[in-house]
């Protein structure tokens, strides 16, 4: 007996369940692996204890440049650019841009290491967060490389808020004072008023300063960046008021760079303790917009070269200190072959004669039976697909591994089938979500914990899909250890939206997802815990069941909260799921937690699907559900509309009130860690022995890390085991309960509520109602509805009671009959055939090193303080001392002179990204001159220790 069935046996025995791992992984083990995992996500310190957390190319790697956080929550996602070539064929024509090569210096600068070409123009950046100050400087140039003018239109912008509770943003001011954002301002402000006395804002302000007041190429118009901002005005109110984008037009020249130069402001929130303090309402919303101002108009330009500062299109030449014969001398050193070294998103040809775009798994079993296709035909197909479409710094970034075999097992299939057999899988491609272990290739859970770990052992359902012929093409990327709903980012690269690859994909099965709808594979597993089946399914107009507990087991799929875990498909049709289903929902007599659904799992799952199941039906839709919690209605009018297809399918729509009898929770222990204990039991050759090291390891994605050491209760006991169960069968009966008091045979929510959010933001990334089928344990099956008005999909999932999961897939089948609401995404069109075509490699690509800088400096965040004065005795002062490094602590003594005489000595021990003070002393004399209002100034310098550098004495202004 292996080590891997002992283990089953023994979970078995003592009723648990062992859940094994998601894939990140392992690139040197396949053919394939989209995005080489860099290592932390980096946070440069800011002024007044604010950082910023910048996305630059290290882990998770979305290389956009903008601001994901600050400390004060001003920004969620700010900086981003979109570039608009006229007439330009590009694929990142329009969309977030990203792929610089961003790397940070360790201090204060973001640099990029490569251009990025968009039909010509060559696009780098540079972000300045200057220490000890509140803002950043955004430094963007653009070089036609072209051999004609071109006119290219450059948003800049992000969000600054969000519609929920008191987070929704309000423009604070303009620069000429009036409510209109025009090139005359030169800065616009944004806050997140509250209802308290004197209206403090919620989150910290922040404002955007883009040009000298009155230039006029500073700014064409302000557009709304979650959508077109290019087309769509920015609105006063409502979630898309939430994301400004600032719009300028330039012409350039051939061989010619201009240049942006714009900087953004940050505060801290009012009227909430944040970072020890407390601040008053107002006071941090003028301090900011007073500091735009000083931008504006005395914009900060130390550190660029006179051709730098020459190529700046936005501002003033007299504010940026140039006199006007300075331009005409400059060199154009930094700018010669600028270009060089640039990447642009080019599509190869594919070698496969045979077009999988949209094909179901449906079609291409039928295509294989009639002899139209071969499996080696459909797999080079989907290989070249990938290569084209989701590797390197444009792509989307769904797929993490591809096993090294897959062609030959696909000519394996070919012969099998030749010879006979009729297995209903035979020779078709699928992707595992990267948590469920394939013992061919590794299972990283996307992340650097796991990176290389390779099971001896397939899952459960993996074993059972290659008896049927199926081939396990690759690893679905996923949000590390499916740990987040909302997005979907690892250490081997964040994946994208297939639709719209600025958005997020949701989470955490947006690999799966996006993968499948972009003919990458047939179909995925995915995962849901929470709704990371409805949702990246919904997003991706595609069809998934997150089925009734126990309906499919999880055996050899890493966890996030056992029993409540749930592995189930994406698939492109419900026929495609029915067949997916008669192979996987049996079953395992090694998984006590599946044995609920014995006795209730169909035998042919396409029993139910008939164009009349509806018919006779009522569909019950709760009072509130298809209310976005973010207020808009574009998502749930379109949705609403389609409600007249259920009744044209047969059904009633019904009103019914909202569900609200949740059982009351007891105290079931850490399904977490209990879930990651048991995962370790069952795969005894893994590195680690004890959860907290897998759930707090350094190497984790930075800002799903959790810090400091363990302190919950550890294992549950076997009987909080079965009273979670318990707690969740009556969940499910109450569920029913309330289906029959309202007469109801299924319940209909929606999947997303809202225009889905960019990408490099924070949550919540959509409007988000989840249905009780993850909390309780009943079924849903979830599929597409059709488009918004900007082309993004919707979907709906239909819940019901405890093993009615056939029959709603009957009503979604009859639904989708009438409606044909599945589309297919624009940015992965089928690929040009050519037979002598050499596609780019679906290569393997080894993690690289952490991104941290080689040397740490501690530094003093603040040049100028305040001293605390006393009535009797020496003045104090209060000196913040951050640490730049990536992930290791800052170690050292400071040292502070006066007049060259030492004041004070301290050591110091700062952790990664953070900050600590330091409080001292003055001298008799200083502190009289501080008393009368004069300023004293300090030497301030640092002897590290360990891998902590020393440095030159900075200066440090105390005043009054």
């Amino acid at each position: 007996m292996t080590n891997i069935n002992k283990a089953r046996s023994a979970r078995r025995w003592t009723a648990r369940r062992a859940i094994p791992s998601l894939a990140a992984a392992a690139l040197a083990a396949g053919t394939l692996a989209t995005v080489s995992p860099a290592a932390a996500y980096n946070y440069v310190p800011a002024g007044e204890g604010d950082r910023w957390g910048v996305h630059d190319a290290a882990n998770p790697g979305l290389d956009t440049g903008s601001v994901r956080d600050t400390t004060g929550n001003a920004l969620q996602g700010y900086g981003g650019l979109r570039v608009e070539v006229e007439g330009g064929k590009s694929r990142l024509n329009g969309i977030l841009l990203r792929g610089f090569g961003l790397t940070y210096d360790g201090r204060e600068t973001f640099t990029s290491t490569r251009g990025v070409d968009v039909d010509g123009v060559v696009v780098r950046r540079e972000l300045v967060v200057p220490a000890g100050q509140s803002y950043g400087r955004f430094f963007d140039t653009f070089t036609n490389t072209t051999r004609k003018p071109v006119t290219v239109r450059v948003a800049f912008g992000g969000q600054v808020g969000y519609a929920t509770g008191e987070n929704q943003s309000e423009l604070s001011a303009t620069g000429d004072g009036d409510d209109a954002i025009t090139a005359a301002d030169g800065w616009a402000s944004w806050h997140t008023p509250t209802a308290a006395a004197g209206g403090p804002s919620q989150n910290g302000p922040s404002a955007t300063v883009f040009g000298t007041p009155g230039e006029a190429d500073a700014l064409e118009k302000v557009g709304t960046f979650l959508l077109d901002p290019f087309d769509n005005p920015l609105p006063a109110d409502g979630d898309a008021a939430n994301h400004p984008g600032f719009v300028t037009t330039l012409t350039i020249e051939p061989g010619d760079t201009e240049s942006l130069l714009r900087y953004v402001v940050t505060g801290m929130p009012e009227g909430r303790a944040v970072g020890g303090s407390t601040r008053p309402a107002g006071s941090e919303v003028a301090k900011v917009e007073s500091l735009a101002a000083t931008l504006a108009g005395l914009p900060a330009v130390e550190g660029l070269t006179l051709s730098e500062l020459c190529s700046v299109e936005n501002f003033d030449p007299a504010a940026l200190g140039l006199a006007g014969a300075d331009c005409a001398k400059a060199p154009q050193v930094p700018f010669a072959g600028g270009a060089a070294g640039s990447v642009s998103a080019e599509t190869a040809a594919t070698t496969s004669s045979y077009d999988v775009v949209g094909k179901t798994l449906t079609e291409l079993a039928a295509d294989l039976k009639a002899g139209r296709t071969t499996s080696q035909q459909i797999v080079r197909a989907y290989l070249d697909r990938i290569a084209a479409y989701d590797q390197g710094p444009f792509g989307l970034h769904s797929v993490i591994t591809v096993a090294p075999d897959a062609m030959a097992q696909a000519r394996a299939a070919d012969k099998a089938r030749k010879a006979g057999d009729k297995r209903p899988l035979l020779g078709i491609p699928v992707l595992a979500k990267d948590i469920i272990d394939t013992k061919d290739m590794p299972t990283t859970g996307g992340s650097l914990v796991f990176d290389g770990y390779q099971p001896k052992e397939d899952a459960f359902q993996v074993e059972l899909m290659r008896e049927a012929g199926a081939i396990i093409l690759g690893k679905a990327n996923l949000a590390e250890f499916a740990n987040d709903g909302h997005y979907s980012p690892n250490a081997f690269g964040a994946t994208w939206n297939a639709f719209d690859p600025s958005r997020s994909p949701i989470g955490s099965s947006g690999g799966s997802a996006v993968a499948v709808a972009s003919s990458f594979a047939a179909a995925a597993w995915g995962t849901q815990t929470g709704d990371s089946l409805w949702g990246p399914a919904g997003a991706a107009s595609l069809y998934s069941l997150r089925g009734t507990d126990g309906m499919q087991s999880s055996a050899g799929t890493m966890p996030l909260t056992l029993i409540q875990d749930y592995v189930g498909w994406i698939g492109q049709s419900i026929e495609d799921l029915a067949t997916l289903l008669d192979v996987t929902a049996v079953d395992n007599p090694d998984d006590v937690l599946d044995d609920v659904a014995n006795g209730h799992r169909p035998t042919d799952w396409s029993a139910t699907l008939k164009p009349g199941a509806l018919k006779g039906k009522v569909i019950g839709v709760p009072e509130t559900a298809f209310d976005d919690p973010f207020g808009t209605s574009e998502v749930s009018d379109a949705l609403k509309a389609q409600f007249a297809n259920f009744e044209k399918a047969g059904a009633t729509i019904k009103v019914v009130p909202d569900f609200t009898d949740v059982p009351t929770r007891g105290d079931y222990g850490d399904t977490g860690y209990e879930g990651w204990a048991q995962w370790i039991d069952a795969h005894p050759d893994n590195p680690y022995t004890l959860p907290e090291q897998i759930t707090h390891n350094e190497l984790r994605v930075p800002y799903q890390r959790r810090a400091g050491e363990y302190t919950g209760t550890g294992r549950m006991t076997e009987q909080q085991q079965r009273d979670f169960e318990a707690y969740r069968a009556t969940y499910r009966e109450n569920i029913a309960a309330w289906m029959d008091e309202h007469g109801a045979d299924a319940i209909l929510y929606p999947a997303e509520l809202s225009e889905i959010h960019l990408n490099d933001s924070i949550n919540p990334s959509f409007g988000r109602k989840d249905p009780q089928s993850s909390a309780a344990g009943v079924p849903t099956v979830i599929f597409p509805a059709g488009t918004t008005e900007n082309g993004n999909p919707v979907g709906f999932q239909l819940q019901g009671k405890a093993f009615q999961d056939a029959e709603l897939m009957g009503f979604a089948y009859a639904f989708d009959k009438v409606a044909q609401g599945r589309v297919l995404p624009a940015w992965t069109p089928p690929l040009r055939y050519d037979a002598d075509a050499v596609p780019p490699p679906v290569v393997d690509v080894d993690p690289l090193p952490e991104p941290q800088p080689t040397k740490l400096r501690l530094t003093v965040l603040d040049r100028s303080v305040k001293a605390t004065l006393p009535r009797r005795g020496k003045a104090r002062v209060t000196l913040a001392v951050g640490c730049a490094s990536v992930g290791a602590a800052c170690t050292g003594t400071v040292k502070v002179t006066l007049g060259g005489k030492r004041i004070a000595t301290s050591k110091v021990r700062v952790a990664a990204g953070g900050q600590r003070t330091i409080t001292i002393a003055l001298p008799a004399k200083a502190t009289t001159k501080v008393r009368k209002g004069k300023k004293v100034t300090l030497k301030v310098a640092f002897t590290g220790t360990g891998r902590t550098v020393s440095s030159t004495p900075v200066k440090v202004t105390v005043r009054r």
